[in-house]
């Protein structure tokens, strides 16, 4: 199958409320989901200790919200730990109000650990633009801003390799017609881990009403195209 003549193009149609207008700390509700039904917790992605996440590698990745971008890729297989933050701007220390609210350069993004015998780094990549339009410059549907840009980060000369190979097969077999993709392909620096209330958010705060009606519909939309990648309890 080929991954990338899947990428989905995510509109800006919906009529809910923006990421970045959440910015106020939400109390979580983790005992239901977006349907009240309650969660079983045994399948919520298990935490392992810093110590543990030192034997995976890590992927660096910005397209959108972050508490979407989480979510798909905790439900990646291979994939042990995934954290939201701020990435690709030069201010140091960044809080949420200021990267939501475009007072910085950074982009919200996510650090995934990930188990490479498992997963490769080109399958991550096939991930991460078949989870979202990069053809979108500076927005992610309903949300708009250079904090909400495109990046696909990369740490060695290999890695920015196969981005820009996969970049030009998108371009090349016109899977988004004649629109250009925006995506930024930067070299990874520093990476902040956001907010203790941001990590898990989809999942703690399933009535949220931009979880309803933006993360949650952007997630099954990936899993209905990425069935394969899916860990076993995310289908």
């Amino acid at each position: 199958m080929k991954l990338f003549q899947l990428a989905l193009l995510i509109g800006a149609t919906l009529l809910a409320t923006s990421c970045q207008s959440k910015a106020k700390k939400e109390v979580p509700t983790k005992n239901s989901d977006a349907t009240g039904i309650a969660l079983d917790e045994t399948k919520q992605l298990e935490k392992l200790t810093p110590q543990q996440l030192k034997n995976y590698e890590t992927a660096y990745f910005a397209s959108g919200c972050f508490w979407c971008v989480e979510a798909i890729f905790e439900s990646v297989k291979g994939v042990k730990e995934v954290i939201s933050g701020y990435a690709g701007g030069t201010q140091k220390n960044p809080t949420y109000e200021q990267v939501g609210y475009g007072k910085t350069d950074h982009a919200e993004a996510v650090k995934v650990y990930y188990d490479p015998k498992e997963i490769s780094f080109t399958q991550l990549v096939q991930v991460f633009f078949g989870s979202h339009d990069p053809t979108q410059l500076n927005r992610q549907g309903p949300d708009r801003g250079r904090q909400y840009r495109s990046i696909a980060f990369y740490k060695t000369e290999k890695e920015k390799e196969i981005i820009e190979n996969y970049m030009k097969a998108l371009t090349d077999q016109k899977v988004y017609g004649n629109d250009p993709i925006t995506t930024e392909v930067t070299k990874h620096t520093t990476f902040y881990k956001a907010e203790d209330y941001h990590q898990d958010y989809e999942k703690n705060n399933p009535n949220n009403s931009y979880i309803r009606n933006v993360s949650v519909p952007r997630l099954n939309r990936f899993k209905e195209n990425f069935g394969d990648y899916l860990k076993a309890d995310a289908h």
